[in-house]
C-alpha cells in the first residue's frame, strides 16, 4: 500500500465527528472517489483500510470504524463500545453495535 493511501484513509477517520461512524468500505469507497477526483487512481477496500486501522499509531478516532454490521474490532469491542457510548453515538438496541442507519456519517455532511 502507498502512503497516498494510507494519508488519506488516516485524514478521512479523522474527520468523522463525534457520535457518528463509518464502515471500513465506505472509507475504502470516498478515498478512491478522492484519490480519483485529484488524477490518482482509486486503490484499496475495506481489508486494506483495515490494516491501515490495526497498524495505526492511536492518533485517531478508530472506534468511529466499524465493519458492515456495526460492530468495533472485536479485539477492542470493549473500549470502542465505551468510547462510541460517551460520545453519545447511537447503538442498537442490545448495546453491542453502532446503529449505522442513524448515525453513519459521509464527509459531504461537514
Amino acid at each position: 500500500m502507498d502512503s497516498e493511501y494510507i494519508d488519506a484513509v488516516r485524514a478521512l477517520v479523522r474527520r468523522i465527528p463525534p457520535g457518528r461512524a463509518m464502515t471500513y468500505g465506505l472509507i475504502a469507497e470516498v478515498v478512491a472517489d478522492q484519490l480519483i477526483a485529484a488524477g490518482g487512481v482509486g486503490r484499496g477496500g475495506p481489508r486494506q483500510v483495515g490494516r491501515i486501522m490495526a497498524a495505526g499509531d492511536g492518533d485517531w478516532p478508530w472506534w468511529r470504524v466499524v465493519n458492515a454490521a456495526g460492530s468495533p474490532p472485536a479485539h477492542y469491542a470493549e473500549r470502542a463500545l465505551a468510547a462510541l457510548r460517551a460520545e453519545s453515538t447511537p447503538l442498537t438496541a442490545d448495546g453491542t453495535r453502532v446503529a449505522l442507519r442513524r448515525a453513519v456519517w459521509f464527509p459531504e455532511q461537514d
